[in-house]
This record gives C-alpha cells, sequence and structure tokens, in this order.
C-alpha cells in the first residue's frame, strides 16, 4: 500500500463570484466570495454566515472587544448566481470561440466572466 496523495479537485467557484447560500444557517442569503480554500473545499462569502471573535487589545485594535467576521462555508452548501436572470445555477465547462475553456451558467448558457 503506497502513500495516496489526496490532490484538490476542481472547484466550481472561484474567489470574486456571486453566490448564493442553499443550506446551512445563513440559507438565502447573497454575496461575493472573498477567499476559498481549496484543501478544504471551503469558501468565504462577504456578509454571510458571521461568527462574533472575542480580541484582546493590540496595535490595530486598542480596546479589543467582540468583532464581528466571516466564517468559511462549505462549497456544496454555496451556488453561484447566474449573470443573466440572477437565479441560482448549476456551472458547466465549454469551448469557446477560441479553444479555451469557459465556465457556463446551467440555467441561461451564459459564459461566467
Amino acid at each position: 500500500m503506497g502513500n495516496k496523495v489526496n490532490t484538490p479537485s476542481k472547484l466550481k467557484i472561484r474567489t470574486g463570484d456571486l453566490v448564493k447560500v442553499i443550506a446551512g444557517d445563513s440559507k438565502g442569503q447573497q454575496g461575493k466570495v472573498l477567499s476559498v480554500q481549496i484543501d478544504k473545499n471551503r469558501a468565504i462569502v462577504e456578509g454571510v454566515n458571521l461568527v462574533s471573535k472575542h480580541t484582546k487589545p493590540n496595535a490595530a485594535n486598542p480596546n479589543g472587544g467582540i468583532i464581528k467576521k466571516e466564517a468559511a462555508l462549505h462549497i456544496s452548501n454555496l451556488m453561484l448566481v447566474d449573470p443573466k436572470s440572477g437565479k441560482a445555477t448549476r456551472v458547466g465547462r465549454k469551448l469557446n470561440a477560441d479553444g479555451k475553456i469557459v465556465r457556463v451558467a446551467k440555467v441561461s448558457g451564459e459564459e461566467i466572466k
């Protein structure tokens, strides 16, 4: 039995995408993806899944206190928002006119920038 290397799979969601939360406490909320953690299959979405973090006083925050911060969500709980219709959509991949693979929205067939 050799060492099996766990290679991360290709994710359909990227940084900067507009996504909708389809499951969990933040269900129904929309936001822009701030970062994607490929190794953990998680993403941080702007203004969604806020948690309270207790901070000690430091140079950046002299008083300390409780700050609201976005926590990571699993990719399976997110769905891309179609650029044309504004509905949640699945993502497909297709060759464009230049012979380059691009992501397309399944709802409208629109290319995702």
